[in-house]
């Protein structure tokens, strides 16, 4: 099997590949302080819940923007599951074209994306992918990654809020009964879900103006399928694009 392992800022996300087919996914919270060996228990913890162990595991690939915890992870899979794992931006190719003024500031999960993003539908396409920040990445009609916008996610918007107020409670996210909030949880609802969308909606149709206008949008991450629902622009909702796009390099960087 092919355990694929996208390192965010809040959660990593892994997947288990037989081929083709993502058999299995686990969402855990990414913990800047765990050690090699916490990283590796709780590898050897995962597999275990689907009766697997590390001899099943033929190959990895890894995605990260936290290089703190890319070290330690690097090393659990190599003592722990015995695989010397494919890192992305460590050299691997592609197959993306990346235009923009320095493209090794770009994340390598923003580039995984575009990969599975172009395999599946080609270009022009848009990728909103919901995670600790929102970002907008941009494929023209060449298959070639041309740049993109970054916000804040749902969940710094909702911590400020909180942190940053002295009576605003914490809420959970989600959608509101009404635009129009009746109370102070329904209220921080609205402005966070509507103003949300708004922001979605109106800087995906900027960046659509200036790519193409006919680029597919397509929404990943976390509260994609939440914003997905009022989105005027969002097309398609792939919750493991990244994982997809994971296991495509995987295929492309096989010695």
């Amino acid at each position: 099997m092919l355990l694929v392992i996208d390192i965010g800022n809040t959660n990593t996300v892994l997947g288990l590949y037989q081929g083709e087919e993502l058999a299995h996914t686990f969402r855990v919270q990414t913990n800047l302080n765990s050690t090699t060996d916490e990283h590796g228990l709780v590898f050897l913890q995962l597999l275990s819940v689907h009766g697997l162990g590390p001899g099943d595991i033929e190959g990895c690939i890894v995605s990260s923007v936290v290089p703190s915890v890319l070290y330690g992870v690097d090393k659990a899979l190599r003592r722990y599951l015995e695989v010397e794992p494919m890192i992305v931006g460590r050299k691997l190719k592609t197959g993306v074209n990346v235009r923009t003024d320095n493209p090794r500031e770009v994340g390598a999960d923003r580039i995984v994306n575009a990969v599975a993003a172009i395999d599946k539908w080609a270009g022009p396409i848009l990728i909103i992918d919901f995670g600790t920040a929102t970002t907008f990445d941009c494929v023209n009609a060449r298959g070639e990654y041309v740049g993109g916008a970054i916000a804040p996610g749902f969940r710094i918007s909702e911590e400020a809020l909180f942190t940053r107020t002295a009576k605003l409670p914490r809420v959970e996210v989600e959608r509101p009964p009404h635009a129009i909030g009746t109370n102070t949880v329904h209220a921080m609802q609205s402005g966070l879900f509507w103003g949300y969308v708004g922001l979605v909606d109106g800087l995906a149709e900027r960046c659509r103006e200036e790519l193409d206008p006919a680029a597919k949008v397509v929404a990943t991450g976390g509260f994609a399928g939440l914003v997905a629902t009022e989105s005027k622009v969002i097309e398609e909702v792939d919750p493991y694009l990244t994982l997809r796009g994971l296991r495509l390099l995987h295929a492309r960087n096989q010695r």
